[in-house]
């Protein structure tokens, strides 16, 4: 016990006892003001961003197409023309790359507007059926193609062909509008259904969290147990037959190893190991175990006392909302900003009269084109890159995207830090639930906003930053994929490594001093600290809870998500007559669709309810760690503890007074 108590001592001395704490304080302070008013003038300058997209931006260069003088189609004079015609479609299907598209949208070298007469080959010299598609007109892929010199027209009709296939969804789009018009109602029943069995797993668990731990337990041995079984029985073939390693020698078709002996002796090994490592910790951590189902019994019935907290991810859903929307349309009026440019261009500038043309320099599309050159025309080329919002694109983007970062990471650490202070004034509550505030989820939420803004946003700025690096890392991994050596990709692969275990790490820890801030109300270095220290004195208990919480809300997301899931594929599949006697069978041209989205929202919503219930046992976890080290059971000092955390310990409270007498 004397090395243990050194041990817990090299990460803190434990909490002392303070006769005035009872749950979250109320008096407190405005802490990490630096970072508050950082993040309030990034914010602004965020705004500013905004504005500055919105005044050099035009979306409409994305939302509309423009003829060769650059004018739009289906706005302003051209309302009733709202499609774009190619005279020569050829020229576009034969000489686009779908890199362009995506980034400067579809142009071609061909002219697009009536501006002078058919010699000077200006208007189309031959006309195909066509359908409309994103505002341009493309030929029916069954039209006669008409036969030019040095063109297949197979080549022809592929290339027509493939263009409509990445470009005219039309079809497909309506497809699937009439489908969710058909399913829409039933789509909901579905995500009711997900919401409804979310809620009853999590108010359940409070009657068969310890059944079912056990038996998922039990489960994991039985797959393991198995697994060992079935290596065996292929070692056993295989030792029989004489396959060996030895045999096969060293080869890069990784599936010829299932049929070498040492392949399935080694499998049985690590398994072997894996189910002696559990049987192990769950004899000789079966108490830390009772634990831990004994707190999510808990959290149970604190989710059971505040139901609000189970619908506060729908406001960090709108919030997050509003920020990716935000984010979205900025991206959107930067890659727009500019005016247009127009070059002068001729389908074959080696011909007589175009030496002397310069071409692809700039030129006015509204006066007329005098020159002997064959076709020479003023067409539109692209966006300049010059003026203030442009010359500093590249910055405001960076700019934008860093506000995205921040902006989600402190929604999210907004939320967590809420519903620490709504599950934390559950458990410092002596009777409950008498004791337990009228709203805590509105006045932790009110607390958090008044004075904790800057703590969230520093905890969202460390975390940004390592994004951010991640973020950089994959691009120069993208661009030099194509040239490094192996070395390199070692190298890179590791950095990449180190990014993603930081970036856990430090969400690991901002979740749980977010926890710390919501109960005692000090800046985020000094939560963080006390919460990391309290944590590795408990290391084994926070392991084992961890890994416990893990297993069962990972069984909750499967059945309600895998539940939904089936029946929604059962029911549109027409697969459930007697339901399809009484309601009738939406008619579907997709029925993967509604399944599909039925499914995701499932997934969305248990997401949702599970990352509440999370929450709270972490919260009550950190609280009950501060319980043990504060308090000894006495009457001035009594556990607030349940009792059956009580009786898994082996403490009770004693000698309490009437007035603090524990009420279950």
């Amino acid at each position: 016990m004397g090395e243990q108590d050194q041990d817990k001592e090299a990460y803190g001395k434990p909490a002392k006892y303070d006769p005035s704490f009872r749950g979250p304080i109320r008096n407190r302070s405005c802490t990490d003001i630096i970072c508050c008013v950082l993040f309030f003038l990034f914010i602004l300058g965020y705004i500013a961003v905004g504005i500055l997209a919105w005044v050099y931006g035009d979306p409409k260069q994305v939302l509309y197409p423009r003829n060769s003088t650059g004018a739009y189609c289906g706005i302003g004079e051209n309302k009733e023309k709202p499609y774009l015609l190619y005279f020569n479609i050829f020229s576009c299907v034969l000489n686009t790359n779908i890199i362009a598209i995506a980034q400067n949208g579809l142009k071609c070298p061909t002219p697009q507007q009536v501006l002078q007469s058919l010699q000077q080959e200006l208007c189309p010299s031959f006309l195909l059926p066509s359908t409309p598609a994103l505002g341009r007109c493309f030929p029916w892929t069954n039209s006669t193609v008409p036969e030019l010199p040095g063109i297949s027209n197979t080549s022809i009709s592929q290339s027509i062909s493939g263009l409509l296939d990445s470009l005219n969804a039309r079809d497909i789009s309506v497809k699937i509008f009439e489908d969710f018009a058909q399913s829409w109602y039933w789509i909901l029943i579905a995500l009711g259904l997900a919401l409804v069995l979310s809620l009853l797993f999590i108010l359940l668990l409070r009657l068969v969290a310890g059944p079912l731990v056990f038996v998922l337990i039990i489960g994991v041995l039985g797959v393991l147990a198995y697994g060992i079984y079935h290596c065996w029985e292929e070692y056993r073939v295989l030792r029989d037959k004489g396959a060996s390693i030895s045999q096969l020698g060293f080869t890069t078709n990784l599936s010829a190893y299932r049929n070498v002996q040492e392949t399935w002796l080694a499998a049985l090994i690590i398994l072997a190991v894996l189910e002696g490592v559990l049987l192990l910790m769950l004899i000789f951590l079966r108490q830390r175990i009772c634990i831990a189902i004994a707190l999510l019994k808990e959290a149970s019935r604190a989710v059971g006392y505040i139901m609000s907290t189970m619908f506060y991810p729908l406001v960090t859903f709108a919030l997050l909302l509003v920020c990716i929307a935000y984010w979205a349309i900025i991206a959107l009026f930067l890659a727009t900003s500019g005016q247009p440019q127009y070059v002068f261009w001729a389908p074959n500038s080696s011909l007589p009269g175009c030496e002397k043309v310069p071409m692809n320099t700039s030129c006015d599309p509204m006066e007329q084109v005098n020159s002997s050159c064959p076709g020479l025309m003023c067409v539109f080329q692209g966006y300049q890159s010059t003026g203030l919002a442009q010359r500093s694109l590249f910055n405001l983007q960076i700019y934008a995207v860093l506000g995205l970062f921040w902006t989600i990471n402190w929604v999210l650490a907004l939320g967590q830090c809420v519903l620490a202070g709504a599950f934390a004034s559950f458990y410092w509550a002596f009777h409950k639930p008498r004791d337990i505030p009228t709203f805590p989820l509105g006045s932790a939420f009110l607390r958090t906003l008044r004075y904790h803004t800057g703590s969230l946003a520093f905890g969202a700025l460390i975390l940004t930053l390592v994004q951010i690096a991640r973020v950089i890392l994959e691009y120069i991994d993208h661009k030099l994929r194509g040239a490094q050596n192996p070395l390199t990709r070692c190298i890179l692969c590791c950095f990449k490594c180190c990014l993603w275990c930081l970036e856990k790490f430090i969400k690991f820890l901002n979740r749980n001093a977010y926890i710390m801030i919501a109960i005692y109300g000090k800046n985020f270095c000094v939560s963080a600290k006390n919460a990391f220290m309290l944590l590795m004195r408990n290391i084994v208990r926070v392991v084992v809870l961890d890994k416990v919480t893990d297993l069962l809300l990972f069984f909750g997301k499967l059945l309600v998500v895998g539940g939904v899931g089936v029946l929604s594929f059962f029911f549109f599949t027409g697969r459930i007559p007697s339901l399809g006697k009484t309601f009738e069978n939406p008619q579907l041209n997709y029925y993967w669709l509604p399944i599909m989205v039925s499914i995701l929202g499932a997934y969305l919503i248990a997401s949702g309810f599970f990352s509440v219930f999370g929450m709270c046992v972490d919260t009550l976890f950190l609280c009950f760690l501060e319980d043990l080290e504060r308090n000894d059971g006495s009457a001035d000092r009594p556990y607030y503890m349940s009792k059956s955390l009580l009786k898994i310990l082996g403490k009770k409270n004693k000698g309490t007074p009437g007035d603090k007498k524990r009420k279950k």
